[in-house]
């Protein structure tokens, strides 16, 4: 604790770490928190009732957020033809194919999204060893392959997140920021949420979200008391 800041070390002794808190109760306290020179993002890291090792079990998606996350994502469209004329009239940062895979290979990451249709995944196949440690792969799963470039490429660039559950079965996003009101942050907690327990794997027994906490970008975690 010696090595957190003033304001940090202020932030906790606020906190009940024995508390449970709504998600109103949360959304107030964290707004109310010592502010940073930057629009802080609040984070949720929800703990599931997984077994990331199945596949069925395997949690990976992407969700519209209600009140988006307060900022325009940069994506790149792999297409070509009427898809790529597509792709940019409806706001693609870059869209492209054999020169866009190229691009990447020699190392420019400067995207926060990267979009395909099926039939061009041969071109960026080889993309996986670099664009799979980033999270930036394209995937079905995740709503990044897809034949629907028109929706996708308007609700990626709006704020649509992608998450995966990680090897302890942990998810983490991001869903919106200290600036957003009350309500709005309430309403993305609680979508996200409930986007979870929506693709709850059928083997999976018992409770199925077994924690979750909020926090803000450099800020304590607050425990939520949510149903599972």
């Amino acid at each position: 604790m010696k090595k957190r800041s003033k304001r940090y070390r202020a932030d906790v002794q606020r906190v009940d770490a024995r508390k449970k808190y709504s998600v109103d109760e949360a959304v107030a306290l964290l707004k109310s928190m010592g502010s940073t020179k930057f629009d802080a993002t609040v984070e949720v890291a929800v703990k599931l009732h997984v077994d990331p090792k199945k596949s069925d079990q395997s949690i990976r998606g992407s969700v519209s957020l209600p009140k988006g996350i307060g900022k325009s994502r940069k994506v790149v469209v792999f297409a070509d033809g009427d898809e790529a004329r597509v792709a940019s009239e409806m706001g693609a940062d870059e869209v492209g194919m054999e020169e866009l895979a190229k691009k990447i290979e020699g190392g420019w990451l400067d995207f926060d999204v990267a979009l395909a249709l099926p039939r061009t995944m041969k071109v960026i196949s080889k993309l996986g060893k670099i664009l799979g440690p980033q999270g930036k792969m394209p995937s079905p799963k995740s709503g990044t392959v897809t034949e629907d470039l028109r929706t996708a490429v308007r609700e990626f660039k709006a704020g649509k997140i992608e998450f995966r559950a990680d090897p302890g079965g942990n998810v983490h996003a991001g869903v919106g920021k200290v600036s957003f009101q009350e309500g709005d942050l309430k309403a993305n907690i609680e979508a996200f949420l409930e986007h979870l327990r929506s693709i709850r794997p059928a083997s999976v027994k018992g409770t199925f979200i077994t924690g979750v906490t909020v926090s803000p970008t450099m800020g304590p975690g607050l425990r939520l008391a949510v149903q599972g």
